[in-house]
Parts: C-alpha cells; structure tokens; sequence
C-alpha cells in the first residue's frame, strides 16, 4: 500500500478517524497536565481545602467563596481563571480585556469581589491571617504589569509553600481550630 492509496474514499475515513482520536488524545493530555499541575501546587501549599464555601456577608446576605485553603500562613481565598492570551487590566479598571489567539473579550475586575470574599472570611476567623489571590493559569500574560493580588501557579508556590513540610504542621495546627469554625458556619 503507498501513501496515495490511503487518499481513496475506501481508506479515507479510517485515515480521518485516526487522526481524529489522535488529536482527542492530545487535547486530553494538555486538559490533564493543566488539572493536574494547579492539583499539584495547591496539594504542596495547602492542609485542606474547601470549594464553594457560602458564607454570610454580613449585609443579611450570602457570598460564594470559590476556593479556600488552610495553608501554613493562614486562609487563603483563591480565584482561578483559565484565560489564554493577553490580559489587559489594572487594580483601577472597571474591566479587564482578554485578547486571545481568536477572540477578544471583557470581564469584570475580579479584585474588589475578592475583596469581599476576604472580608467574609475575616468576619469569621477574626484570629488567623486571612489573604487573598487571583490565579490565572498558564496562557495568560500581562504586558502592561500585573496587577496586585494576581498571581501565577509558580508565583503562588513560592509566596505560599514552606521548605520543611513538618514545621508548616506546626503552625496549621494553630489554625485548626478556627479552620473547623469557618467550614462549621458555612451555609453549603
């Protein structure tokens, strides 16, 4: 069989088909290593965690915290976005512009509802250093400078991961306490 052989309807649609899976397989993988490495950071500077956390938010209503972490300098409250491209923003713009590879979009500034997810927390555990941060996975560049509270997976090891897991121990468990508060005040 040559290769002209493979361009005859009668083998065409096996030759589409392979390259159909071929491609679905990639395209997993890629899918896989991204979960699997934003998995492996938090796993390194977290003790436990929480996803979508409801809590009140102190005017009568309720916020969604997104994500929760005890880790060995407190709580931290994360944001993450998956934004592939150009990410322009600023801490004083309302807005912040995506221009990727095929599309350009706006969404809100996610600072100030951090903000208020943070708060949220510290009216709970008002003894434990609460901190907050906005994660945008690899794909994402800032040419005009990041703004504050933005972070990247290697960023964020950094900032929160301890050299001596046994030493971060000792200070989680100082954090424990209130840790058990917040998860036992939750409304989820």
């Amino acid at each position: 069989m040559t290769p002209s052989d493979l361009l005859q309807p009668r083998y065409l649609g096996w030759v589409v088909g392979l390259l159909l899976l071929l491609c679905g397989w990639l395209v997993y993988r890629v899918l896989r290593r991204r979960g699997t490495r934003l998995d492996q950071v938090l796993d390194t500077i977290g003790f436990d965690h929480v996803q979508d956390l409801v809590l009140p938010n102190g005017d009568e209503g309720e916020i969604l915290v997104n994500r929760l972490l005890l880790t060995s300098q407190g709580l931290l409250v994360l944001e993450v976005k998956e934004v592939q491209g150009t990410v322009f923003g600023s801490d004083k713009m309302q807005d912040w512009t995506v221009i990727g590879a095929d599309r350009r979009y706006t969404f809100p500034n996610p600072q100030p509802a951090l903000y208020d997810r943070i708060a949220a927390v510290r009216a709970v555990v008002r003894q434990v250093p609460v901190s907050g941060r906005i994660l945008f996975l690899d794909g994402a560049e800032f040419p005009k400078g990041v703004p504050s509270m933005v972070t990247t997976l290697d960023e964020l090891a950094g900032e929160f991961g301890e050299a001596s897991r046994a030493a971060a121990e000792v200070k989680v468990h100082a954090f424990r306490p209130h840790w058990d508060s917040i998860r036992a005040r939750s409304t989820s």
